[in-house]
């Protein structure tokens, strides 16, 4: 059925499909449909940005890396069922991204390993599963998180401010009114 769709349609240039992956063409509006199933592939490759279909089963892919699918705006149809997932922290943006994208293709999905999460869906695991993975944080969440820390304290700041000077002129005006009061009886009346 591939070779008879790769000849319905023109194959893509070398370049663009990833090796050993087989890729042509469904159209420039279809975009790209990109086999790599049963290629022994232990990491993602560099995908053609026009990929629709995307095919990585049976392989021994074990994470994918945080921020390797986001670029593939035009994909609709994933296939990643059949390879040794590891279920550890560096799963966890698979399962994030794909809880947005499919959560059929997630519910299909099984931890290899480690041994304790052995068969479980990743659609499934817990933070309790995986154990710590703050550290492993894309740069940018951390980054939004100190400009919105610094921003909250800012706000924090301000208040506290407005708060202090609207005290400091109430003091003032009643001190300015008991001065002027003070003013008015001390001057001799003629």
């Amino acid at each position: 059925a591939v070779l008879g769709c790769a000849l319905l349609f023109p194959v893509v240039l070398g370049e663009d499909c990833p090796s050993p992956c087989r890729c042509w063409s469904l159209e420039e509006v279809w975009g790209t449909h990109v086999d790599c199933s049963s290629q022994g592939l232990r990491s993602l490759p560099a995908l053609p940005r026009l990929t629709r279909s995307l095919h990585l089963h049976n392989n021994s892919l074990g994470s994918i890396p945080a921020g390797a699918l986001d670029s593939l705006a035009h994909l609709q149809q994933l296939e990643l069922r059949d390879n040794p997932w590891h279920c550890d922290c560096h799963i966890l943006y698979l399962k994030l991204w794909l809880e947005d994208f499919s959560v059929p293709v997630l519910a299909r999905l099984r931890c290899a390993s480690p041994a304790h999460l052995r068969m479980k869906p990743l659609g499934q695991l817990t933070g309790n599963d995986l154990g710590v993975c703050a550290r492993l944080l894309p740069t940018k969440c951390l980054q939004f998180f100190w400009r919105d820390l610094v921003l909250i304290a800012g706000v924090v700041i301000t208040f506290i401010l407005v708060a202090w000077a609207l005290k400091l002129s109430k003091k003032l005006v009643c001190q300015l009114t008991l001065g002027g009061r003070r003013l008015r009886r001390s001057i001799p009346k003629t």
